[in-house]
């Protein structure tokens, strides 16, 4: 059967379905370029869809797909997590819910050195934040993008920038975490920003 040719995104509104503020800013401003008048999930008062994907891929799609057949506009979901490897790749798709239902990442980053703590001085310390991109409409079609970024848990938490668990993750060549560093500059290398350059280079 012949692959289909990507669907190409039009300028105008696109909802970002995501109610974390962090997230969304960080969307917004990769978006910016490309005349895209992004709006939110949460100002459309679109509710949270329950997570019940075993992939970021399908809790992204899952998502976006929402959004979109309910507000009648393009939708994109992003759905990212922290990957440790010496604790099976957890927190993984269920990094959001170790923050508990008030989303404390100060508890969830507590949590992430605890566990990896109890595996002893000989536990590697590297790690991987994934970030996949749904873009659906509202008649069900979707594309979807993946990214990475690897890099170390580092302890204590360093910085104030980014959101989640930025302060202690360290991405590989750079000897500050992700939570010191300027947001243009993650922008720049992020799990974000590699699976924004695979969807602008298909739908742009």
């Amino acid at each position: 059967m012949e692959k289909q040719a990507i669907r190409k995104l039009q300028p105008g509104k696109l909802v970002i379905a995501s109610h974390n503020a962090g997230k969304v800013r960080e969307i917004r401003a990769l978006l910016d370029p490309y005349g895209i008048q992004p709006v939110s999930a949460a100002t459309l008062g679109l509710p949270e869809p329950d997570e019940t994907g075993t992939t970021f891929i399908a809790n992204a799609e899952l998502k976006a797909l929402q959004a979109a057949d309910l507000s009648g506009l393009p939708a994109l979901a992003d759905d990212s997590g922290l990957c440790v490897e010496a604790l099976d790749n957890e927190p993984g798709i269920f990094s959001a819910r170790w923050a508990g239902p008030s989303k404390d990442f100060g508890l969830a980053m507590r949590l992430v050195w605890d566990n990896l703590a109890a595996k002893g001085p000989e536990a590697g310390h590297d790690a991987h934040f994934i970030c996949a991109l749904a873009l659906a409409w509202p008649d069900g079609h979707v594309e979807v993008f993946e990214g990475r970024v690897d890099g170390l848990i580092t302890w204590p938490p360093r910085g104030d920038k980014g959101f989640g668990y930025d302060p202690i993750f360290q991405p590989t060549g750079h000897a500050i975490s992700f939570g010191e560093m300027d947001p243009e500059r993650k922008h720049a290398m992020s799990h974000r920003a590699d699976a924004f350059a695979k969807l602008v280079a298909a739908v742009f």
